[in-house]
């Protein structure tokens, strides 16, 4: 399969992906926990995701550098 995006902006995609999947996860668990199993579930859920998301990619993308930098300090070479 051929790459659809260049190499350096690998962080950025990564970030979006990232931050896609645990903002949509933890809105989940929070909207469920709020609200239940309702018929109108997943437009409540995605009502909730949407925003999330939104702040959670600007968010990934600044706390990854300093969370990787941390690792690494932890980690034994």
């Amino acid at each position: 399969m051929k790459n659809m995006i260049p190499r350096r902006f690998e962080p950025i995609a990564f970030g979006f992906a990232l931050s896609g999947l645990m903002s949509s996860i933890i809105s989940a668990i929070s909207t469920f926990r709020a609200v239940g199993v309702i018929p109108n579930f997943a437009g409540v859920w995605m009502g909730a995701w949407i925003p999330s998301w939104i702040i959670a990619f600007p968010v990934v993308l600044v706390v990854a550098p300093l969370a990787r930098r941390i690792v690494h300090r932890l980690v034994k070479n």
